[in-house]
C-alpha cells in the first residue's frame, strides 16, 4: 500500500537530484578557492614562507580549482563531462604525488636530509624548466621544515587529504551523477 503524504507536501528529492554537476563543480571550485586562500594567510599573516614543494601543491590545488571551473561553466554532456573527470583525477593524483613526496621528506632522519637550496625564483631565472621542477622535487632541507599543524598534521598531509577528496569529488561529479 503506498505511503499517503499529507495535501500540500511534495516528496523528498534524492540526494542524486538534489546535488547536480553543475553544484558540485562549483563546490569543488569553492574549496579550491577556500584552500588557496587558507595558505596566502598563512603566508601573509602567519608569516610561514612556502618552501618549493608547497609552492607546486599550490599550482596543483589551482589546477585542480581551474579544471572545476571549466566544468561549472561548461556544464558538458555525458561525454565532456567524464573528460573533465578524468582531468581531474589526474590534477590530483599529481597534487598527491607531491604532496606525499613533501610529507615522506618531512619524516627522513636528520641525517638524510638534503641541504637547503636555491630559491624557487632564483632557479626559475637560471635553470630550464625540466630542471627546476627535478630538482624541486628531490626536494631540500627548507621543505624538510614543519612550520605549521593542525590536528597534528603537517601542511603537506592535509594537502594530500584534500587533493585526495577533491579528485573523488571531481570523478563523482562529473561521472556518476546526472546533468541538470
Amino acid at each position: 500500500m503506498p505511503a499517503i503524504e499529507p495535501a500540500g507536501s511534495a516528496p523528498h528529492p534524492s540526494l542524486q537530484t538534489t546535488l547536480t554537476r553543475r553544484s558540485l563543480n562549483f563546490a569543488g571550485l569553492l574549496c579550491c578557492a577556500g584552500l588557496l586562500g587558507y595558505a596566502w594567510y598563512v603566508q601573509g599573516v602567519l608569516r610561514v614562507d612556502p618552501c618549493p614543494l608547497c609552492i607546486f601543491q599550490r599550482v596543483g590545488v589551482a589546477a585542480i580549482g581551474a579544471l572545476f571551473l571549466m566544468a561549472w561553466l561548461h556544464a558538458p554532456k555525458t561525454l565532456g563531462a567524464r573528460i573533465y573527470g578524468v582531468m581531474l583525477a589526474a590534477a590530483a593524483l599529481l597534487t598527491m604525488a607531491v604532496a606525499a613526496r613533501h610529507v615522506w621528506i618531512q619524516h627522513l632522519p636528520a641525517g638524510a636530509v638534503p641541504a637547503c637550496g636555491a630559491t624557487l625564483n632564483y632557479m626559475l631565472d637560471v635553470f630550464p624548466l625540466t630542471d627546476v621542477i627535478r630538482k624541486v622535487l628531490t626536494g631540500s632541507g627548507e621543505c624538510h621544515q614543519v612550520n605549521w599543524t593542525f590536528l597534528n598534521l603537517a601542511m603537506p598531509t592535509w594537502v594530500l587529504l584534500a587533493a585526495a577528496a577533491l579528485g573523488a569529488l571531481g570523478v563523482w561529479a562529473n561521472w556518476v551523477t546526472r546533468r541538470r
